[in-house]
This record gives C-alpha cells, sequence and structure tokens, in this order.
C-alpha cells in the first residue's frame, strides 16, 4: 500500500479512546471514524482526535481497510463478523470471544476472506517480555503473579478474562509445548464473578507453570518467574527489569558459583507499539504476532481454568 490506511475504531471507552489517539498521531493512518454506541461519547472522542463519530459500526464498512475492535467481549462476534466478511483487516481487543465456538467462527470468517486478524494480547509488546523471551531456553518451571486493586470497569468479567489471560498466553509462547493438565481454585470476593484465581499448568514435556491473578490485592505486583536448567529470570512488570541467576563453573572449585545480573529495560508503550505492528503487518500483508489462533488457544485455556474452578467450587 502507497496510501494511507483507512482506519476506525469500534467501542471508544477507556481503552478504545487510547486506540483513536495512537492511530490518530500515525502519518500512515487516516483515522475515518470512531463507533461507540453512546452517542456523546462517540462525538467526544472525535472531536478530540478529529474525525467522524458513528453509533452504527455497519456504517462504516464499506469506508475502511481496518478497523479496532474495543468493543465488550460478549458482543465481540456480533461486531467482527460483518467487518471480516468483507476483508476488512482487524485488531479485536483480548479475548478474542466469550466462548471457544464465537472464537472459532471469528478465526474462520478471517481466514476465509484472508482478513488479517491481530488479537491485543497487550503483554507480548511489553519490552521486558520480548527481552524475556530472547534468553528462553527449555524453561522447565514457571510462576507468574499478576495482583492488584479491584477497578469497577471490569466487574463485568472474572479475574481470568481480566488479569490472568495474559500470563496464561505469556506462558503459552515462552513454553512452546502442549498443555496436558490444568488444575484451579478461585472465589469471588468483591463481584459475582471470580476475583482471585490460581491455576497450575501441566505441559506433555514435562513442564509446569503456576498462574495466580488477584483484583483485591493491596499492593500492585506483575512478576513472572523462569527456572531453567542455564538458570533463574524473573521479569518484573513494573519496574522494567529482569534478574538472572546462573551457574558458573570455576577451575578448581568442586561446585560452580551462582552468578547475578540485573537488566534494565528500556521502557516502551505496548499499546503503541501493538498497534504500530497491526498497522505494519496489513501493509505488507503478513500474519501477526498474536493472530487469532493464537488469542483462541489462549481463551481455551482460560475457558478451561473457569471450569475446573467452577467444578471446585461446585458452582
Amino acid at each position: 500500500m502507497t496510501n494511507q490506511l483507512r482506519v476506525a475504531v469500534v467501542g471508544v471507552g477507556y481503552l478504545g479512546r487510547f486506540h483513536a489517539l495512537i492511530y490518530s498521531r500515525m502519518p500512515e493512518v487516516a483515522l475515518v471514524g470512531v463507533v461507540d454506541p453512546d452517542a456523546d461519547r462517540a462525538h467526544a472522542v472525535a472531536a478530540e482526535v478529529g474525525c467522524s463519530a458513528f453509533t452504527d459500526a455497519e456504517e462504516l464498512l464499506r469506508r475502511v481497510d481496518a478497523v479496532s475492535v474495543v468493543a465488550p467481549t460478549s458482543v465481540h462476534l456480533e461486531v467482527a463478523a460483518p467487518f471480516l466478511r468483507r476483508g476488512v483487516h482487524m485488531m479485536l481487543e483480548k479475548p478474542i470471544a466469550a466462548t471457544g465456538e464465537e472464537g472459532e467462527e471469528i478465526v474462520r470468517l478471517a481466514a476465509r476472506s484472508g482478513a488479517i486478524l491481530q488479537i491485543g494480547h497487550l503483554e507480548r509488546f511489553n519490552a521486558g517480555v520480548m527481552a524475556l523471551a530472547r534468553r528462553i531456553s527449555a524453561p522447565r518451571y514457571m510462576e507468574a503473579q499478576r495482583m492488584g486493586g479491584f477497578t469497577e470497569r471490569v466487574a463485568d468479567v472474572d479475574v481470568i478474562s481480566d488479569l490472568m489471560i495474559h500470563d496464561i498466553d505469556i506462558i503459552l509462547a515462552l513454553m512452546g509445548s502442549p498443555i496436558r493438565h490444568i488444575a484451579a481454585v478461585g472465589t469471588p470476593v468483591l463481584t459475582e464473578h471470580i476475583d482471585i484465581a490460581n491455576a497450575r499448568l501441566e505441559f506433555a514435556d514435562g513442564a509446569v507453570a503456576s498462574v495466580v491473578a488477584s483484583r483485591v490485592s493491596d499492593k500492585k505486583m506483575r512478576r513472572i518467574r523462569v527456572f531453567q536448567p542455564s538458570g533463574y529470570l524473573s521479569l518484573d512488570f513494573i519496574t522494567q527489569t529482569i534478574d538472572i541467576a546462573y551457574p558458573k563453573e570455576t577451575r578448581g572449585v568442586e561446585r560452580p558459583e551462582i552468578v547475578r545480573e540485573r537488566i534494565e529495560i528500556e521502557p516502551v508503550k505496548p499499546l503503541d507499539r501493538e498497534l504500530e505492528t497491526f498497522v505494519q503487518c496489513v501493509r505488507a500483508s503478513r500474519p501477526p504476532l498474536v493472530d487469532g489462533r493464537v488469542g483462541l488457544e489462549a481463551l481455551k485455556v482460560a475457558l478451561e481454568v473457569r471450569s475446573g474452578i467452577r467444578t471446585n467450587t461446585g458452582s
């Protein structure tokens, strides 16, 4: 493509507004419009970014090359289907859908029309995660903790869809082995949904991962630790540091000494990078890092975690 990519954003609540702001700053993008069922919100964001406002996404079907869908997960298939059928490339926020069946249909529609489909697993574009991935070799155990306080704007979903799915996606990518077994526990605390959860993921190659997610904690923590034969790595998402410990042989010493290092990661804005990558994939007609099948795999694991918790609690 030599001309600007015509893009729209469907859903301009808290996160969708940032999508619109980022696109509006890209010289290779023409932000055609923003869509939201709340007309006042649509017009407010449109005025902020300098584009047209709509309350019905179908008004944009013939006007755009690509679209960001930042609508509630429950309506992902309903919103995405008309665009995908027309071959409109799509950045679809995570999780890909509310159910496995809906996720599979979204993937099928994109494949049928040839539309590029990228799922918004934002943490894949975190500079720390990318630096960690370059240092992973045959991991045997991972431990991820993602905890913080309660936010009212996500009270309609459980902590698995809200937080844990980020680490599920990262772990699946880093492990590179199929899951053999999942065990999970969790409970509601402040809402009718699960607010704190722990999952144990066992992989076909014998590796294990433990994932904890909480939105009722007084301290914010975002961390993943990796144990492998060549050493130990710990990424702190908040400070953007990686602590490494590894054995070093010393002549004349019976056992190797443990060497410790800290790597400071130059921070980047993950959402900016994610949307820039999406635009580059569309313009170059190349598959994205987190395509529909990757997003679907993370969803299916998250759903199995949820099912395991319900089985354990009898709810």
